[in-house]
């Protein structure tokens, strides 16, 4: 009978890896997921492996990651911020785990939950409005089908609304007024906001969360 492995509970974290050294170890369809999303990311990519899938060899003519075209061995993680274990042999896949932990970079291994530090969510975007969805791995099957059902639930005018309470936040604080987190939840009247986003009513949107605000005073 197949162990089952026993799955933390993942801590929910956004990391900013732009600019840092991320490197994926493998070659194939899979590393050329996770090698998407950390250049999604502004990361700088390093793949590790003797051959490369059609996709990975043209991202790397076109000097959009760099690559150590050989097996995988102890040192090729010098330097990472996180790596990326996602070869087909499981036994690279942990000497990937080993050395980062050695080093303490944080390791996600394809295959293995268990031995990885962060697995990546499931996640849709509305401008800077990040919505991500994790059965801690259990299922990502499940993670993608709620997902596709909340993209449908969180249009475009979430990006709208995103946007203009930065910028109501900007103008208080040059005003030097101070809202508490509780006032915001309060003058935060979702459903009114985005429907006026939506029919493109912004500055009424605008002057409606500025007129919530200034009652709560």
């Amino acid at each position: 009978m197949k162990r089952i492995e026993r799955i933390p509970h993942y801590y929910p974290i956004s990391l900013n890896i732009c600019g840092k050294r991320c490197v994926v170890v493998g070659g194939g369809k899979v590393a050329l997921r996770k090698v998407k999303t950390l250049l999604e990311h502004g990361a700088n990519v390093e793949v590790v492996s003797p051959s490369l899938c059609p996709e990975l060899s043209q991202l790397a003519a076109a000097k959009t990651i760099s690559v150590l075209h050989k097996e995988y061995e102890p040192g090729d993680l010098n330097g990472a911020f996180i790596a990326i274990a996602a070869t087909a042999e499981s036994d690279t896949n942990q000497k990937v785990a080993d050395e980062a932990r050695r080093q303490k970079i944080l390791v996600n291994v394809v295959d293995s939950s268990a031995q990885s530090d962060f697995i990546g969510a499931s996640y849709f975007r509305r401008g800077d409005l990040t919505i991500a969805i994790s059965t801690a791995h259990r299922s990502p099957a499940l993670a993608r089908k709620i997902r596709t059902r909340l993209e449908q639930d969180f249009g475009a005018e979430y990006a709208s609304l995103t946007s203009l309470i930065e910028e109501v936040r900007s103008e208080l604080k040059q005003r030097a007024v101070i809202v508490s987190g509780n006032d915001w939840q309060k003058a935060l009247d979702l459903d009114l906001l985005i429907e006026l986003l939506r029919i493109g009513q912004r500055e009424k949107a605008k002057a409606t969360l500025l007129g919530n605000l200034e009652t709560l005073k």
